[in-house]
Order: C-alpha cells, then structure tokens, then sequence
C-alpha cells in the first residue's frame, strides 16, 4: 500500500488553521447549549454572562501565560477597547437573551446574519467596495433572515427573533470596530480586554441578579464559560495558520450542532421554514467568501503581471 505524501507546509498549516475553526465552533455551539440550559434552569441572561466572561478570563491568561506572555496585552488604545468592549458586551447580552427565547436553531441561523451586517457596515463606515454580486448576496440572506422570521406569521417568539437579529446586527459592529483595532492591536490583546471588560461590567450587577440554582444548572453556568474561553482561543489561534477566506466556511458547521443540540437537550427539532431560511443565509455567506477569494487572486494576478514599458 502507497504511503501518501505528506502535505506541503502550506496547506499543512491551512489545514491545521481548518481543524482549530471546527473545534471553535464546536465549543461555541457547546457554550450557546449551555447557555440555554441554564436559562431554563432560572439563571438570569446578566448572571450567564458573568460566568460566560469571568470563566473564560483564566483560559485566555492561561494562553498568554503559555505563549506571549501578559506583557502582549499592553495598549495605547485603551479608548478603542473601551469602545469594542461595549459593544461586544450588548451583542452577547442581545444574543443570550435571543437564545433564552428561541429553539437553538433559529437563534443559529439568525445569528449567520452577521457577517452580512458587517458587510453593509464595512461599505458605509469604511468605505470598502462592494460590487453588485456581493449586494445580490446580502439581499439573499436577508431574505432567508425574513423567512426564519415569519412576520405576520403570528408565531409565539417574534420579540426574540427581533432580539436575536439585535443581536447579529450589533455583533456586526462589533466586527468592524475589530477589523479597525486590528490595524495595531494582535488579535490576542483584543481578545483580553473584552473578556476582562465584560468580567468587570457584569460583576457590578450580579449581586443584584444572582440566585441559588441546582447542581445541573451551576454545571451549565461554569461550562458556558470554559466553553466560551477555549472557543475564544480556538478560533483566534485559527487564524494565525489559516486566513479568513479558508476557515470561515467551517463557521457554519454551527448549525447541525444546534439541530443535534436541541434535538437532545430540548426535544427540538428545527421546521422547514427555519432549514429554508438557514438554507439561504448559509448560501449566501458562502458565495460571499467564494467572490472575496476570487477577487484577492485577480489582485495578486494583477499585482504579478509585469508591466510592459
């Protein structure tokens, strides 16, 4: 039997890149199924929170303590992450509400609108092109958020569908405002003073929302959060082997973990408007990704062509 031959080390560390991505999305599926357990449970959206960021907190330190070092961290744009940190904290304040409401596949497909937020906002805020083909994109998914969400349909949730879609648009922003940190800051620094902010933000308040719970639901709080810091980690170590164009397909892996999740945690299995919807929103995402690479190889193309006298 033929060895195969090893892979070259490019596409061995896309590769690598690739196999972080799916273990983030898997840990971020595994922390919004516990987030919703232990809403059902009666833990308070600003108690999950808590936990969300304080646990992942000594996972991230940890990281650092292992690799670059705390001294990594240190800013001068303390302002910006401010700012990011605020933000951050209202999508997951919007999206873990979202999903205390919702089956977890609705809330998952909702929340694939995002990136199709970030794109709009990338056009305004930033000025960055989008050309008809991406526009045709948006107005795709969109049209599958529309689906997922069913108005006048009278369905039961539609004030958390529009909290979820809260949700996505404000972690669009979010996306943006960490593309402009990016110019300066590495992806890690960004990372700690979220988590640590968000630490510092939800202690204030939980003496006033916290509660006695049962041991089931003190064991999804502490999972949410250890969740929640090695998804973190995960994917932000995804991208230092693999760029975005590679790994971001892999984000959508996401939705059959919240299907296989809430067919086992919450007897629910997702309706055929809600697959229809997700259907599109995915479609779109991934078209969207396949014409940002399409468009970086004609720009490296052209920047190789030599240019005749």
């Amino acid at each position: 039997m033929a060895t195969p031959r090893p892979l070259p080390p490019r596409d061995d560390q896309r590769m690598l890149g690739i196999r972080l991505r799916i273990a983030s999305i898997s840990c971020f599926a595994t922390m919004s199924a516990l987030a919703k357990l232990a809403n059902g449970g009666g833990a308070s959206t600003l108690e999950i929170l808590f936990f969300r960021n304080g646990l992942a907190l000594p996972v991230i330190i940890g990281v650092l303590l292992a690799g670059p070092g705390l001294r990594s961290v240190a800013t001068k744009r303390p302002g910006a992450h401010l700012g990011r940190s605020v933000i951050g904290l209202g999508s997951m304040l919007l999206t873990f509400q979202g999903l205390s409401m919702l089956p977890l596949a609705d809330a998952t497909s909702i929340g694939f609108s995002a990136p199709l937020f970030a794109t709009i906002l990338s056009a305004v805020l930033l000025a960055e092109p989008i050309h008809r083909h991406r526009w045709t994109a948006i107005a795709i998914g969109m049209i599958g958020v529309l689906i997922i969400m069913r108005p006048g349909g009278g369905h039961a949730s539609l004030a958390g569908m529009a909290i979820a879609v809260g949700g996505a648009f404000t972690s669009a922003i979010a996306t943006v405002t960490i593309r402009s940190l990016g110019t300066t800051e590495p992806a890690t620094t960004t990372v700690f003073w979220f988590t640590l902010g968000g630490t510092i933000a939800t202690s204030l308040v939980l003496p006033f929302v916290a509660q006695a719970h049962d041991p089931l639901t003190w064991c999804a709080l502490v999972g949410t959060g250890l969740a929640g810091g090695c998804a973190q980690v995960l994917m932000t170590t995804s991208l230092r082997h693999a760029p975005v164009s590679v790994v971001a397909p892999f984000d959508y892996l996401s939705l059959p973990w919240s299907i296989l999740y809430g067919f086992l945690l919450f007897s629910a299995a997702p309706s055929a408007t809600t697959l229809a919807g997700a259907a599109l929103i995915v479609a779109s995402g991934l078209y969207t990704i396949h014409r940002e690479r399409r468009l970086r190889r004609d720009a490296i193309a052209a920047a190789s062509t030599p240019v005749e006298a």
